[in-house]
């Protein structure tokens, strides 16, 4: 057996303030993917990927039976086929900001949900809100707290632009301009992240009322024009926009940027040839870039390892 393909997601603006009501924009990154599979001859990876399948399933009952209303799954065949070996075969790296439990969860929620919503049908922002709603519950096993808009995205495999905590809505992103100079890129901080600890040191900086009000008026400001800026094609305002922000990222939000990339978040400040700012949680895993001369950044950030994302 082999089920159907979930890519990665890669949550462009949005990271943290999200859970207090920030806009975001989170797009497919098709890069990586993941699938259900059932093999007789497991690797090691394979095992774990089963064993932590097996916690998950008996998570999934629990929830199912104190919120029926919700999704209800076909547990017992999920049961056996978790028994007969199934696993979760990945290309997205875990604790990397690009959504590996978020393809899990789509993949889980495709395959054992009955009465399942699916996207050929007409998504209304009902549709939506519920899908989010059930897939916060899920990925809750893994993350302590979720949006659910990781395996949303990953589930649709289309744009998700997030207005309010209950209005999302789909939407298109202007099409790729493959041979331009500018770029929004990953660059591999080679350290694996853990989500739940970041979480948790964002809502603990929350509650002095300086950094409240600094996430108010810098942040959510810079990333709801950030994300407008992209979504019409406004580059200038964009770059402009995404300075800004990564400056605010590294002088309130420092914990949660791997230390060895202090200097050369500063660096591309000064020096204007890209903008850095978190990719998710932050802690290590990918870290997003934006450039207008990708060219310029690749030499600059020689040594470390960079994919492109999205070209214009």
């Amino acid at each position: 057996m082999k089920g159907p393909l979930f890519y990665s997601k890669i949550l462009l603006f949005g990271e943290h303030a999200i859970n207090k009501g920030s806009r975001g924009l989170s797009i497919p990154y098709n890069f990586f993917n993941g699938g259900l599979k059932v093999d007789d001859n497991l690797s090691d990876e394979a095992t774990n990927s089963n064993a932590s399948l097996k916690r998950f399933v008996a998570y999934l009952e629990t929830m199912q039976q104190e919120n029926p209303e919700l999704v209800k799954f076909n547990i017992e065949l999920l049961k056996l086929n978790v028994e007969a070996g199934m696993y979760f075969d990945s290309s997205i790296p875990q604790g990397y900001g690009i959504g590996s439990s978020g393809a899990l969860v789509a993949a889980i929620y495709d395959q054992y949900a009955e009465n399942k919503i699916t996207v050929l049908e007409n998504l209304t922002r009902e549709k939506l809100l519920k899908l989010k709603q059930i897939f916060s519950k899920m990925e809750s096993f893994f993350h302590g707290t979720s949006s659910g808009l990781d395996p949303l995205n990953s589930y649709l495999s289309i744009p998700i632009l997030i207005n309010s905590h209950d209005n999302i809505e789909a939407t298109g992103i202007p099409t790729q301009s493959l041979t331009g100079k500018g770029a929004v890129f990953l660059l591999d901080s080679g350290k694996v992240k853990e989500t739940a600890p970041m979480v948790s040191l964002f809502m603990e900086s929350l509650k002095d009322k300086g950094f409240r009000a600094m996430v108010k008026n810098q942040f959510v400001k810079y990333t709801d024009a950030s994300i407008d800026d992209f979504l019409h094609g406004d580059i200038k305002g964009l770059l402009a926009n995404t300075k800004k922000l990564s400056k605010v990222v590294l002088n309130n939000f420092k914990p949660m940027i791997p230390e060895q990339f202090h200097g050369i978040w500063q660096k591309g400040l000064d020096s204007n040839d890209y903008y850095l700012k978190l990719c998710g949680s932050g802690g290590g895993g990918y870290i997003l870039g934006f450039t207008q001369d990708y060219e310029k950044a690749k030499e600059a950030l020689k040594d470390y390892k960079l994919e492109v994302v999205y070209q214009f």
